[in-house]
């Protein structure tokens, strides 16, 4: 696996199966199979990721979207328009400009476990933080789209507010709440399986992994939970080791556990069922 990784980083790109055969000595439907179970993804995938990621560094140090796609490796703009749009959560001329014209709006929801920032799109939430300070948390996602507008509308995402009140608080949203997420396909999957984890249960890193196909990539669904862009919603704090300790969480433990504690409660009966 080593090596096919090694041979698509320094291509830049999806590299031939004859190729991946040569350097691997592993036959391409085995390479296949044993690609998947490791990184989560096939080769053919993983070599699509490497060549959007490099024109995503290209788009962001030249600002030119054609000298970008060649440069990548793209054959055509049409190919990188089709490809790099849904992954860059934007139209790749606009993310060359650090998200220029895109407007967000947020909002700052108070909870007993600290501020929660939401900022969110015109198709829904794009950031969840959580956190003490409103500003450093909301620079982070300024920092990530440094040339979006940022408008604070807090009756405008009333309804979303009191959604993430309500998952805070160890219940759940009277209305589910809508997503606008951009990842790799394999955190993708990830976050999807994190959403059907019941409320008032866990798992372990292991059978997320095992879940979603991939039982060897305990560490990428690790890395796929520390990297969830919306704390809450898709809820990382479910998952935890296999010896049930709690393992890590960007916002704390001390906040995981209190949801954890919640999210039992409520599901026993003994604390909020929504926010309605």
């Amino acid at each position: 696996m080593v090596a096919a990784c090694r041979a698509m980083l320094d291509a830049g790109g999806p590299v031939p199966a004859a190729e991946l055969e040569r350097v691997t000595a592993v036959s391409p439907r085995q390479l296949t199979r044993d690609f998947a179970a490791v990184v989560g993804v096939g080769p053919r995938a993983f070599g699509h990721a490497v060549r959007t990621g490099r024109a995503r560094d290209l788009l962001r140090a030249h600002g030119q979207v054609t000298d970008a796609v060649f440069a990548a490796g793209f054959g055509s703009t049409r190919a990188f328009y089709e490809t790099a749009g849904p992954t860059l959560g934007m139209e790749p001329r606009r993310y060359a400009r650090g998200g220029a014209g895109q407007a967000l709006r947020w909002t700052a929801v108070g909870t007993d476990l600290g501020t929660v920032v939401a900022v969110a799109g015109d198709l829904g939430l794009t950031a969840v933080r959580i956190g003490d300070d409103v500003e450093a948390l909301l620079a982070e996602v300024r920092a990530e789209l440094p040339a979006a507008s940022f408008e604070r509308d807090d009756d405008g995402l009333v309804d979303l507010a009191a959604g993430l009140r309500a998952l805070a608080a160890g219940g759940v949203p009277e209305r589910a709440l809508p997503l606008d997420l951009h990842g790799t396909a394999f955190q993708a999957r990830v976050w999807d399986a994190l959403r059907r984890i019941p409320a008032g249960r866990t798992r372990s890193y292991t059978e997320v992994a095992a879940e979603i196909g991939s039982p060897t990539a305990v560490r990428a669904v690790a890395s796929a939970c520390a990297r969830n862009p919306v704390a809450l919603v898709v809820p990382c704090h479910r998952v935890i080791r296999g010896d049930g300790t709690m393992g890590g969480y960007r916002w704390g433990l001390a906040v995981k556990e209190r949801l954890l504690a919640r999210e039992r409660d409520a599901a026993a009966g003994h604390g909020p069922a929504s926010d309605g």
